[in-house]
């Protein structure tokens, strides 16, 4: 019996053997593999510094654009009335629509140069609301292209569509609905 349980302790510790040297690398394969990984490690690190100069130049925008944000309210301009008007699905400007903007410009070169001006595009109600969005920041666009066009920075100038979603007038009616196809233009100090 002990010699069977010798065999057995034999043949297990040659299993074992075999499995432990079947295992070793070479040093050539570690330096290789190694090398390898040192390459993935360095491509890595350009994407990660190539990231956080991103994220450093966003939020040096977003912490600009924050001061201009926190200036104190001067005066909003609202161009609905009947020069302004937009009809029914257009974001073209109008002769009338351009000489109240050319106003504008020339009130706010008098006044002060150094001001942020958010132009705020509305719609009216009747539509799709993803439509009206779109409508909305066109017609904020074409003002926006129209101050640049004459002499206010494009860094001075935020749009934002509100859509159908701030009406100055009830929805239920064409006088209404005329109303709220409307540019408000908001002036920050």
């Amino acid at each position: 019996m002990i010699h069977i349980g010798s065999k057995t302790v034999i043949a297990g510790a040659m299993l074992l053997g075999m499995t432990g040297l079947g295992g070793c690398a070479t040093k050539g394969f570690v330096r290789e593999q190694t090398a390898l990984v040192g390459q993935r490690v360095d491509v890595v690190s350009g994407h990660v510094t190539q990231v956080e100069g991103t994220a450093k130049d966003a939020l040096d925008r977003a912490t600009a654009a924050g001061k201009l944000a926190e200036g104190k309210f001067l005066f909003s301009e609202v161009l609905s009335d009947d020069s302004m008007k937009f009809p029914v699905d257009e974001a073209a400007l109008s002769p009338e629509a351009q000489a109240r903007l050319d106003a504008f410009v020339e009130k706010l070169k008098t006044e002060n140069r150094n001001v942020y001006v958010e132009v705020q595009g509305h719609t009216d109600a009747t539509g799709p609301k993803d439509y009206n969005y779109r409508l909305g920041e066109q017609r904020a666009e074409a003002v926006r292209r129209y101050l640049n066009q004459h002499g206010v920075a494009l860094n001075r100038i935020g749009t934002i569509s509100y859509g159908p979603d701030a009406p100055a007038a009830p929805n239920d009616n064409r006088d209404g609905r005329q109303q709220n196809r409307r540019v408000v233009l908001i002036v920050l100090a």
